[in-house]
Order: C-alpha cells, then structure tokens, then sequence
C-alpha cells in the first residue's frame, strides 16, 4: 500500500482509531494531490484498475467527476481521450485505458458495490454533459451493442440514463439557464441519433428477460418511464410495447414491483403531452379497463397503489380531452372513457393512500366544475357526486392510530391535528363546489353520516362521528346568515337532534371541540327557535362543554358559551338561575382558591374569565330586576374582592413560593373581576342604577390597594390597569375621585417601559373626560415628562440591521406613545398644561423633539401627529403682534425654526414621496400649518418663510409671488395643488443635490 491509498483510507476512516491530526494531514494530501498533479484523470483512472479498497475507488470516481466537471477546459485533448476510452470501457466491462476487452481491472466498476456504480455513471453523465454530441457523438452509440454482454452491463446503462435524467434532463429539480441549454442540446441528439435504437434495445431485453430476471427488468422500465415523456410517443405507444406492458401489470405471481413498474410506464404514457385529439385517441385505444380489477386487491400494495395512481391520471387526462375539444362526438367519447373510469377512482382514493404528488382535491374540483353546466344531472353523475363525497368523508377522517395522542394532546396529537387542519382546507372547499352543483345529493348525505354518527354505539367509530360532525360544521360555512336563522331544511332537521345528542366517543376531545364548535356556528338558528334555547344552554353547561373531564375541552367550551350569550342575551334572562346555579362550582373556583398550594390548574385564565364575562352580560341586562341584579352581582363581587383582600394580609412576610402564588392568584381574581364588568353599561351603573356603581366603586377601592401592597410586580400593576380602563367604562365621570390615587400610585414605581401602559390609560382618560382632566395633568405631567424624557433624550434609538432589540422596540413603542399622549393632550384644549411654572421648564425638550420629529421621523403617521401638534400649539398660543406672548419664544420658534424646517425643507428632501398615501396626508397636514402661521401670524411668517426659505431654495420670483396669493386665498385644496407642484419644480431644480438639514 502506498502513501495515496494509506492517505484515502484514513480521509474514509470513521471507527475514530485515526488520530484527529493524522487525519487532517491526510485530506490535506489529497488534495494537494489533485491540485499539483497534471495528469490526475489519468492517475484516477489507472488507480481505480488496481485498488483493491472500495474506498480508493470512490475517491478516484468522486476525484475524476470533480476535476472534469470544474477544470474540463484544463485537461489536455490526449488525457481527455484516455478519459473517453477508459470510461466506455469500463461501462462496457472491460478494465480501462485499452479498450472493451482489456481485462486487467482487478474489481471492475460493474462488480462493485451500488455506491461505486452510482457515482461512476455520474462521471459518465458529465462527459455526456460537455462532449455530446459534437466530441463525443459515439458515447450511447457505442455502449448499446456492448449490452448483450448481459446484466451487468444492461444494469450499468439504465444507472446511466438515471443519472442523465436525475443530473440534467428532469424538470422535477430547479435548472440554470445554461443546464436547460444543454438539456436541449442532449435530447435532440438523442432524438435524432440514437433513442430509437435504444428503445429496441428496452423493448429486447424486456422480452428475453421478463421470465428470468424481474429485478433488472424493474430496472429497464423505470428507467424507460423517465424517457417517455419527451421521446416521440409512437416508439412506446404501439403494437409491441403496449401489450407487453400490459403483460407485466396483469400476469399474476409476477413481483409487485415489476408490475407496479408497468403501471409507471403506461401512466407515463397516459401524461405524455400532445393535442387532446390525439391524446383522446392513445386513451381510447389503451382500453385501460383491463386492470380495473387489480385495485380490489390488498389496498396496503404497492402494485394497487401504482396502478390507482395510473387509473386517476387516466382520468385527469379524460377529464381534460372532454373540456377541450370542441367536438360533441369527441366530447361524448372523452366522457364515456370518464364514466367508465371514474368507480376505479373513486374506490383508489376511498381505500389506498395516495402518492403525495397527485392532488385529489384538484383533480375532482376539476370534474365537479364540469358538472356546473349540467341540470339535472345524469344518473351517473349523481352516483359520481355520492362517491367524491364519500371521498371527502373517508379523507378527513383521522387516523385511529393517533387517537390517544390527539386527546391529551401530546407532541404527536399537535402535529397531527396541525396537518390534518391544513390538509381539510382544500377538501371543505370541494365540499362547497359540490353542495352547489348538487345541494340535494350533498344534505341527503350529511343527513345519512349524521343519522349514523347518533346511532353509534360505542367509541369504536370516534373518527367517523368527528368527520361527520365537522362536515356538519363545513356546511354552515357556506350557508348565508338568512338560511341559517330561518332554517336551511337540513338544519332545522338535524340541529335540535344535534343539542339533544349524547354520543358515547363524548369524552373524546376532538369529537367534543367539533360538537361545540357546531351548535355554536348555527346559534342564530337557535335565536329564531325558541324550543331549542334549553337544549344549547344543556349543552353548554353540562359534561358535554364547561364540565367537560377534558380540561382543554372545558376551557374552550367557556369561551364559545360566553359567545353564545352575547348572541341571545335576552333569550336567556329567564333561565339566568339555572345558569347561575351551573356554574356556581366554576365560579367557586376563583371565590375559594387555596393561594398556599399554589395550584391554578383548575381554574385557567381562559376558562374563568370567559365564565365571568359570560355572567356579566347576563346579569349586566337592564331587563334584569335591580334587585336581583344587585344580588347577583353581589354575589360574585363580595367573594371575590374578599379573596383579594385576604390574599393581600400580610403579603410581605411570606416566603418566594407562597408570594409567586399569591400573586397568580390575585392577576385570575382581577382577571374575573375585570371581565364580570363587561356586561354593565355607563348609563346602567350610574343613571337608571347607581347603586351597581357603588359596588364597581368599591371594588375598585379594593382593587387599588394592591399597588400599595405589591408596588414593583409587574403583571399586577398591568392588571389593575386594566382594570381602572374598564372602570371608566363603566362608571365614567364617577370614577374621578379615584384617579388622583390611582395614578398617583401607578406612577410611585413606574419604570421607563411601564409608562407605556400608564400613557395609554391617560389617552382614554383625555379622550373621555377631555378639559375635567385638566387639573390631574397639571399635577402629573410634570412627573410624566420627567421620567420620559430622562429615557429618551439620554439613548438614541438605532435603526439598521441587529437593531431590533427588546429593549429598542420598547423605546420606539415608548416614544410612539409619547406623540400619541402629546397630540391627545393638544387636541382635547389642554395645551395649558405645558404652562404651568412645572410644566414650562420641559417645553424645552418638547419642542426639539417635536420638530425633529415632524420633519425626520421613519414613520409618516408620527410625522403627522407631531404636525398636528404644532398647528394646535399655534391655534393655542400665537396671538396678534402687539399682544404679548402667552409663550415668550414661541413665535420665533415657529417663524424661524418649525416652518422652513418642517413646511419647506423636510418636502424638499427627495425622501418624501408624494405617490405614497400616508405621505400626501401628511403633505396635506403641512399646508395647514402653513394656512393656519399666516391666519395667526400674518406676514412677519410669510414674509421670512418667503424671502428666507424660498430664497435659500432657490425659487423663481414669479413662483414666489403665486404662493403668497394661494396663501392668501380661502380655497386650501388649491394651495395644497399648486405647492406640490412648487415642490416637485424645486426638486427638478436642485437636481438632488441639494439636502436641507
């Protein structure tokens, strides 16, 4: 053994008894080796002769294929001869170098392990790929009489056409524009030269060896299936190879694969395209009938799965000759070759597992928009109708196998019922086409499957009874609301006999989900027919919803019934004891929670907050009594606020776990208490009852010591937030004695990224109560802007790639907010605020920030709220000239600074463009900041805005002088035209060169 063939094998080695280093050492051999040798094809080649290690005759093949496929232009014309010859020859059987009898290779390539045969056909197909046909015109030529040699050699060639197909020819795989050149250029040889010779070459040792070797024959038409499709369809489709195709599939005791491999050929065939003429013809004469027997078989076959997947490209190939052709007489034909086919089809896509690469759905949506024409429907096509929805049936029907794991759900449940959600999507839509072209046939059907799913009696059919539950479900999708509520016949048939139903498989998850989804679809149903209120109500409140075992079941059931009550809210007052009763071991849940185990699991925030805001849009009604509201009400606040109460005794001598518990604990006590308030009116609480709101006010006294108590926790001070929105919801103005307390402890510990939430809660304050809130603003605003700007002026948000950082998308959201908040404070005639003695000392880094704002910002919706501040701001603050100034500076600021800046500089930059929507708002916005400096400031703003700006733009006098008569004028559209214009004409002007800043 020499230092190449020591050097290969340990390249190879994987038992790790190399040394890391050793082997490092080797590979860099190698390579040098192919880098520094120059005659490294030939060294390959003569190597490949005498190894005796597999591992150095792949090193030689992968070594050849890589050098010819990268450097071709680089070996010499001699060496590439060597290359040819040796190459053919060892295809051939012979060694290498001498010719097809030269014997002297030691292992030959046809005797070698799959890898080695693999990997030496594409060094075949590489030469093929730059010397065919103009070097090497001969190389298939050549190698086609050598194929009597017997299997080896035959067994090479198909590889070799493999691989041609697999390396250049196959469209399965993305193509450079150059592979697709050379594609052509190959097969057009092929065509002209050579493939005719090779399919009697196919054809020959299909006959000699169809009775002695089905493994190479296997290999023979699988390889000729890869051909078909370009080759001219008379050297296949005749009166030799069809029948002996023919023979191959129905022979019986003949290997599967063998004959599922005739079936790949005849599809091949069948898809071969051409004019649907002479398409219609190749079909009619295959009379593919003969194999409709053989899908009957064993369903799990290989040979039925081929020969379904033949039958239904049959049909594919019907179906489009029939929608083709102009014909009548030609029509007909392609529909009979359907008719006769489709029962084959059909029974395929019931029983066997499809190959991925047909589409079901797109083959039968095809057939079922043939039928859109056709009324009445023929009796064969009405049976076609029952069997495609048959189809969808078995097709959406989960896998048994799988049902313990989609009832937990555990990781597999999830995916499956992942997939199988995404695979229904294009089935329902056929479900759909079909109910349209023939709504009797598809309700008499789901009529039947939901007459059979009642009727079950045990959970041996799980499956079948959610398919048929979830088609129920498909069919309101694309019923309109009318039919709904008036009942659709099949609704008003099945849904009361849906409500009562107890199906055994009950307690499976999917089968309880689909069942509360559904009844939940046709609510509005249940709306216009009073009978069945009880019967949804049971549905809901029993085992079959809330007291589902499953606890995902119960949740979602909470969530879909709080749905339903907001849907017939009045229907349900006089059943709301019933309701109430129900629920009231849910309900004692929250009012009972044992905060020391720590255990939340059976609550949920989903379930009991759905089942509280469920509650409250009952009891919320002022068709309810106030007596029995306020004692329903009572009821649940009293319970509630006692737990929070309870839970916040003593709240800092506990240990970690017991306080993590206790805070849980409290976020699902507001969370209840939060979603109860939904269901009660402003006017209800504080007009027509106001002794509810005494009990929403004292609740909320409750609900704000645990600031207090629990200062720092995050997720607390985020709930009583929310909840303090709710509340002036619901007891509007009556809730001011309470701000002063509750921002003023919102704000003792209010962290920079928690300030988002408390500005939030001011903009719907301001929104709400606008100029009462003027006092509460003037005491915090100062604070506010303190803490805000201390952020925002001391770290500059980046922008660009690895910027977006949590911590950055909390500064933009900060800064976002802060406009918003500035912006509401300015357009509710706040302004004031910004004057107080505290407030005064922050205009100067308001008004920076504005105008930097106004004129730069990324987004425009910013860009234009910042503007719409300014314009109130000078509404608010500039007064005549010989006035004095409610805010000394402010007039210069905005003659000076804000207009050429943002009215004249910031349009001038090439960035703001006009074809945007958002910018043509904002534009829109600047042209009345413009209006409203001249209304207030008169010419001292148009006398520098012109003379200064306009100057330093470089604007035609006469351009100048219209401005101010559009400035001037009333009619503000025409002004915002024209300085567009004046715009787009100083831009063409400056050329671009010229940035204001």
């Amino acid at each position: 053994m020499d230092d190449l063939e020591k050097a290969i094998l340990f390249r190879f080695d994987e038992s790790g008894s190399i040394d890391p280093n050793l082997k490092l050492e080797a590979v860099k051999y190698c390579e040098s080796l192919k880098e520094s040798t120059p005659s490294i094809c030939r060294l390959c080649i003569e190597r490949f002769q005498f190894t005796t290690y597999v591992q150095v005759q792949f090193w030689c093949l992968q070594t050849l294929h890589e050098v010819v496929r990268t450097r071709y232009s680089m070996i010499s014309a001699d060496e590439m001869e060597f290359v040819r010859k040796s190459v053919l020859s060892m295809a051939c059987g012979g060694g290498g170098g001498g010719g097809e009898d030269d014997k002297s290779n030691v292992g030959g390539v046809l005797e070698g392990p799959v890898f080695i045969k693999n990997k030496f056909a594409q060094v075949f197909v590489t030469l093929i790929y730059f010397e065919y046909p103009l070097i090497w015109s001969s190389c298939f030529v050549d190698f086609v009489p050598n194929l009597v040699k017997g299997n080896a050699v035959i067994d090479m060639f198909c590889r070799v056409l493999n691989a041609l197909d697999d390396e250049l020819i196959s469209l399965d795989y993305p193509r450079s524009g150059e592979d697709v050149a050379v594609a052509g250029r190959v097969k057009d040889a092929m065509r002209q030269q050579c493939i005719a010779q090779i399919v009697r070459a196919w054809y020959e040792i299909l006959n000699m060896y169809k009775n002695s070797d089905a493994e190479l024959c296997t290999a023979v038409l699988d390889c000729m299936r890869r051909y078909i499709s370009w080759i001219d369809i008379g050297l296949i489709a005749n009166d030799a190879f069809v029948p002996l195709l023919f023979e191959f599939i129905l022979v019986e005791g003949l290997p599967e694969q063998l004959r599922g491999a005739g079936a790949g050929c005849l599809l091949a065939i069948v898809s071969k395209r051409m004019d649907s003429a002479s398409k219609l013809s190749l079909l009619r004469s295959l009379q593919i009938n003969r194999v409709f027997g053989l899908v009957a078989g064993d369903v799990d076959s290989e040979l039925v799965s081929k020969i379904g997947l033949l039958l239904t490209g049959f049909a594919t190939e019907a179906l489009e000759c029939s929608k083709r052709l102009d014909s009548e007489e030609m029509k007909v034909v392609a529909t009979e070759l359907l008719d006769e086919v489709l029962p084959s089809v059909f029974y395929v896509m019931q029983n066997c597992e499809m190959d991925a690469t047909f589409n079901i759905v797109q083959f039968l949506s095809g057939y079922v928009s043939t039928l859109k024409t056709l009324t009445p429907l023929k009796e064969k096509q009405v049976v076609h109708v029952q069997q495609i929805l048959e189809v969808i049936h078995v097709r959406i029907c989960y896998d048994p196998e799988y049902r313990e794991n989609l009832s937990i759900p555990d990781k597999i449940g999830i995916e499956e019922e992942e997939r199988m959600i995404e695979y229904r999507k294009d089935l329902f839509v056929l479900l759909r086409s079909v109910s349209r072209v023939a709504p009797d046939i598809t309700q008499m059907f789901i009529r039947n499957l939901f007459a059979g799913a009642l009727v079950t009696s045990s959970d041996r059919n799980v499956e079948e009874v959610e398919a048929a539950l979830s088609i129920f479900y498909a069919l309101g999708e694309y019923l309109n609301e009318e039919a709904v509520r008036n009942g659709n016949p099949l609704v008003r048939e099945l849904l009361p006999m849906l409500l009562s139903a107890r199906f055994p498989c009950h307690s499976n998850r999917l089968v309880a989900l689909v069942y509360l989804e559904t009844i939940t679809r046709y609510v509005k149903f249940v709306q216009d027919n009073d009978q069945c209120t009880p019967l949804i109500l049971a549905a809901f409140l029993d085992e079959r919803g809330i007291h589902h075992p499953n606890i995902n079941v119960s949740r979602r059931a909470s969530y879909l019934f709080m749905r339903v009550v907001k849907s017939m809210k009045s229907q349900l007052i006089p059943f709301i004891e019933k309701i109430l009763q129900s629920l009231q071991d849910r309900v004692a849940q929250f009012t009972q929670l044992d905060w020391k185990s720590g255990d939340m699991t059976n609550s949920g925030s989903e379930d009991g907050s759905h089942i509280f805001e469920a509650i409250g849009l009952l009891i919320g009604m002022e068709d309810v009594p106030q007596e029995k509201q306020a004692e329903y009400l009572s009821s649940l606040l009293i319970p509630l606020c006692n737990q929070v109460q309870e839970l916040l005794l003593n709240a800092n001598v506990q240990n970690q776990e017991e306080s993590y518990a206790k805070i849980a604990n409290i976020q699902q006590l507001i969370m209840a208490i939060n979603a109860l308030s939904k269901g009660f009116s402003e006017r209800l609480v504080t007009a027509s009852r106001p002794a509810i709101g005494s009990m929403f006010k004292q609740t909320l006294d409750v609900l704000l010591q645990i600031l207090v108590v629990f200062p720092k926790v995050d997720p607390l001070r985020s709930k009583v937030t929310s909840f303090i929105h709710r509340m002036v919801e619901v007891l509007g103005a009556a809730v001011f004695p309470y701000l002063p307390r509750a921002l003023e402890q919102l704000l003792a510990n209010c962290e920079p990224k928690e300030m988002v939430g408390l500005l939030v809660l001011l903009n719907q304050l301001i929104c709400k109560f606008s100029v009462l809130m003027r006092d509460i603003l003037e005491k915090i605003f100062p604070i506010i802007a303190s803490r805000v700007f201390d952020v925002l002026l001391t770290r500059e948000i980046p922008s660009g790639p690895g910027s977006n950082t949590e911590e950055n998308r909390e500064l933009q959201e900060l800064q976002k907010t802060l406009y918003t908040f500035l912006h509401v404070i300015t357009t509710h005639d706040l302004s004031s605020v910004f004057l107080t003695a505290e407030g005064k000392n922050y205009l100067k880094s308001i008004m920076p920030l504005l105008l930097h704002n106004s004129c730069y910002h990324k987004e425009t919706t910013v860009r234009k709220s910042c503007v719409q501040i300014f314009i109130r701001l000078i509404k608010d603050w500039c007064t005549g000239s010989n006035e004095e100034e409610r805010v000394p500076g402010f007039r210069n600021f905005i003659i000076e600074t804000f207009a050429p800046s943002c009215c004249l500089y910031s349009v001038l930059d090439k960035s703001f463009e006009f074809r945007d929507a958002n910018t043509l708002v904002l534009f829109g916005e600047i042209v009345v900041a413009q209006k409203i400096m001249y209304e207030k400031l008169g010419d001292e703003f148009l006398v520098h805005f012109v003379m200064k700006g306009f100057q330093t733009a470089n604007c035609p006098q006469n351009l100048a002088e219209e401005y101010c008569q559009k400035l001037q004028g009333s009619d503000i559209k025409a002004l915002k035209t024209f300085y567009q214009s004046l715009i787009e004409d100083l831009r063409r002007q400056q050329n671009g060169t010229f940035v204001f800043r």
